[in-house]
Formats: C-alpha cells, sequence, structure tokens
C-alpha cells in the first residue's frame, strides 16, 4: 500500500470539498482531495444544482415558446420537444463544470485521489486516511470532512430508480411521464416538478405541511402557490402519504387528507419523492476514531468548524444549518483559514436561500412570522412588479419584493423576492445586511433605470411608506 503525506486531506469533491482545498492550496498548504465519484464536484454539479438548473432554463424556454410568444408577436410554428438534445446539452453543462474544476485542482497542485476515504486512525500530530481502494494511505495533521448529502427515502415508499425516484434519477428521465406526482413541497419538488410540467406532463403535488416552502416567508409561499396553479400544477396539501401500490407500468400512490382524514389515492406513472435529504456520514469510520453525531446523524463542530478530535473538521451538509452549496462554502472557506491561523468566519444571519420555480424566490434574513414569534418589532414595505416598468416591458409581473427592517433602528431583518430573476436581485439585500445597512441605505442607493432590482429600491421606500410609483 502506498503511503503519502499531506498538510490536509480533504473527504469530498463537492462544492464544500473542492473549495476547501483550493483556498487551502492558496494559504501554502500540500493538498489531497479524495471523492468516490470520477468526477469532482459533488452532487451539485453532478446531480444537483447544475443539471437541474440547466434543465430549469431549457423548459423555462420550451415554455415560453409555448405560451408567451405570442404576445411579442413571434409566431411560433410546429413547436416540437426534442428530449434527448436538451438531456445532451444539460450532460455538457455539467461535464464542461466538473473538467473545469480538474484544471483548478491542477492550477492549484491539489492531488486529486478517486476512492472512498475513511477515517483510520489518530494521534496528536498524525492522522490516517485510508483511500478504500486499498491501495493508498494518507498521513496529515488535519483532516477537512465534506462529504455532502444524500435523497431521504421513505421506508414505506423505497426508491427503485425507475417507478419511485429521487431527484437524481429525476433528472435523466428518457422519456416524458404521463403523471408525475411529487411527495414533498420544497425546494427540489417545486423545481423537478416545474421542469415536467412544462414539457407537457400532468403534475400533482402532495406536501404534509399546509403550504409549500414551508420554511420561506408565508406571504412569498401563498403567492408562489397561486402562480404555479395558474400554471397547472396540482396541490394536494396537508396531506400524509401512506405508501404505494405497483401494478405493472402504473403506480398507485396512497395518501390520507389530515384535515378530514379521509384517504385518497393518485394514479401515476412516476413517483418522485423530494423529503429532504440526509447528510452522508456512513462508511466514514467516524465511531472508530470516536467523532461524535447528533440524534440526526450530524457531524457536531464547535465554533471553529472542529470536530471533538483536534485536527479534524467538517463543513457543509453533514454539519447543522441549511444544505445549501453556497452556505457549504462558506464554511469550507472559513475552517480553512481557522486551522491557518487567519480570521475564518461565516455570517449565517446573510445567507440566501432560493427556489428556482419562475418566477424564482430568493430570501435572506427573517421571515415575518419569524420575527412575530420572537416578539421583535418590525416595519414592512412591498413593491410589485406589476408596477415595475422592466418587468412590464419584459411581459413578468408576476410577484413582489419585500423588506422587512427593525420598527426602532431601521435596520434590515429579511428581505423576501417572488419575481423574475430574484435569484440575481438577492445579492443586493445580502451585501446590505451583511454591512448592517437600512432599509433607508437602500433607498438612498442609485439603480439603474429601468431595472428589475429598482423594486427592491421601491420596497425600500415603502417600509417608510413612500413609495414613488405606487
Amino acid at each position: 500500500m502506498e503511503t503519502h503525506s499531506y498538510d490536509l486531506v480533504v473527504i469530498g469533491g463537492g462544492p464544500a470539498g473542492y473549495v476547501g482545498a483550493i483556498r487551502a492550496a492558496q494559504l501554502g498548504l500540500k493538498v489531497a482531495c479524495i471523492e468516490k465519484r470520477k468526477t469532482l464536484g459533488g452532487t451539485c454539479l453532478n446531480v444537483g444544482c447544475i443539471p437541474s438548473k440547466a434543465l430549469l432554463d431549457s423548459s423555462e424556454h420550451y415554455y415560453h415558446a409555448k405560451t408567451k410568444l405570442g404576445k411579442h408577436g413571434i409566431i411560433v410554428g410546429d413547436l416540437k420537444l426534442d428530449l434527448a438534445q436538451m438531456m445532451k446539452r444539460k450532460n455538457a453543462v455539467v461535464r464542461q463544470l466538473t473538467q473545469g474544476i480538474v484544471g483548478l485542482f491542477k492550477k492549484n497542485k491539489i492531488d486529486f485521489i478517486c476512492g472512498h476515504g475513511k477515517l483510520k486512525e489518530i494521534n496528536s500530530q498524525e492522522k490516517l486516511v485510508e483511500v478504500e481502494n486499498g491501495t493508498q494511505l494518507l498521513k496529515t495533521p488535519r483532516i477537512l470532512l465534506a462529504t455532502g448529502s444524500a435523497p431521504s427515502d421513505l421506508s414505506f415508499l423505497p426508491f427503485d430508480g425507475s417507478q419511485v425516484i429521487s431527484s437524481t434519477e429525476a433528472l435523466e428521465l428518457n422519456t416524458l411521464p404521463k403523471h408525475l406526482v411529487v411527495i414533498g413541497g420544497g425546494a427540489i419538488g417545486l423545481e423537478m416538478g416545474s421542469v415536467w410540467l412544462r414539457l407537457g406532463s400532468k403534475v400533482t403535488l402532495v406536501e404534509f405541511m399546509d403550504r409549500i416552502i414551508p420554511g420561506m416567508d408565508q406571504q412569498m409561499s401563498l403567492e408562489l402557490q397561486k402562480i404555479l396553479t395558474r400554471q397547472g400544477f396540482e396541490f394536494r396539501l396537508s396531506a400524509k402519504c401512506l405508501g404505494a401500490q405497483k401494478k405493472k407500468d402504473i403506480i398507485i400512490v396512497e395518501a390520507e387528507d389530515m384535515n378530514s382524514k379521509t384517504k385518497f389515492s393518485l394514479e401515476c406513472d412516476v413517483v418522485l419523492v423530494a423529503t429532504g435529504r440526509k447528510p452522508y456520514t456512513d462508511g466514514l469510520g467516524l465511531e472508530v476514531v470516536g467523532v461524535q453525531k447528533d440524534k440526526d446523524s450530524r457531524v457536531i463542530i464547535n465554533e471553529r468548524f472542529e470536530t471533538n478530535i483536534a485536527g479534524i473538521y467538517a463543513v457543509g451538509d453533514i454539519v447543522s444549518g441549511p444544505m445549501l452549496a453556497h452556505k457549504a462554502e462558506e464554511e469550507a472557506v472559513a475552517a480553512v483559514e481557522v486551522m491557518t491561523g487567519h480570521a475564518g468566519h461565516v455570517n449565517y444571519g446573510a445567507i440566501p436561500n432560493i427556489v428556482y420555480t419562475w418566477p424564482e424566490v430568493a430570501s435572506v434574513g427573517h421571515s415575518e412570522e419569524e420575527l412575530k414569534t420572537n416578539g421583535t418589532e418590525y416595519k414592512t414595505g412591498t413593491f410589485p412588479f406589476l408596477a415595475n416598468g422592466r418587468a412590464k416591458a419584459m411581459e413578468e409581473t408576476d410577484g413582489f419584493v419585500k423588506i422587512l427592517a427593525d420598527a426602532k433602528t431601521d435596520r434590515i431583518l429579511g428581505v423576501h423576492i417572488l419575481g423574475p430573476r430574484a435569484s440575481d436581485m438577492i445579492a443586493e439585500a445580502v451585501v446590505a445586511m451583511e454591512f448592517g445597512g437600512s432599509a433607508e441605505d437602500l433607498a438612498l442607493t442609485c439603480h439603474a433605470h429601468p431595472t428589475l432590482s429598482e423594486a427592491v429600491k421601491e420596497a425600500a421606500l415603502a417600509v417608510d411608506k413612500r413609495s414613488i410609483h405606487i
């Protein structure tokens, strides 16, 4: 067995792992990154964020051509769907980006080791990581665990990869489902449901809670549901999935209405289980070396991102907090900076959260419900895209911007955007909150005209009841 020594060994090559590895190399460490996939990028680049957004963009083009171009004076003739070409383009985007990380590793002299990394043994000065292809043993004083997460299944509705699928298989369907039933009303369920709805599938979404995207501001949730219903989504909320029966090419989903306690069934050809993700911590040897986990199998860390074992750090989906790629990246950079004597830090109050439906939903900071629960006095300012010149020109007037500010100090407590390109627009709010900005700061900032971002300025003005354009 070959033995090699490194200053840092990163286990996991996703957004947390590869970003942490690059930052460590920039700081002068000799780094190895172990990834079980043959390609770097983790779930995000391979079977998550990137391929889903590629399909979302493609399906948006198709839906736009089918339903909206006529208003622009563009008459579409014999519109056809080439699903194979759509998937081919999606795969090309993934391939280009994963190969790009390989180039970044070469640039930064990082060793990419393909295999399953497992903690072997530790002492105060040296830790051993075995690559379970049985050929390599890595010695290092520092380990960064960044192994990400996997789709959560349901014990009564296990994945079979064809009729009962996870988000991974939802990105690879080679035929258009006649009827897709989605279990779970969070970001993944809504995004994947949107893709197949736009392309022509009937989509029914079953959600246990009484609203979709339950973690976001309720006003945004209710308005998005109205918009998606107009697009063709069918929602069964406050509904509990009980299981499913397979009959040849048909699958019958059994569920119960939680309010009336009546049972109902949905006949479909594909069921997408999108009820969340679970941290990938099994098979890493954590128990062997004594790394502590909580009841949800997440690795326990301190404010330095360090586990109970000195020199072993953990970030991303395997620790507490939202399972977001950008949160994982920030943690990885901070962890590496801390372990090398720098002042790494993550502001968890300024991490944006986005749902890439159309229109998009983006938020940062507190929701209105959280402020009410906490007893925080606040002011609210809203502005609809219906009154925004650029949105009118684009024929994209659904949604609005909502800003929550402290009633006494005017400091921004939360910003929520439902509308076109909300994912890009939220960055302005994140910067403002990072600097402790007020609604007045946004209101006094000159915004180019005509732009969608003027709605942010108007919402900020509305906090003080002085919007100009409504």
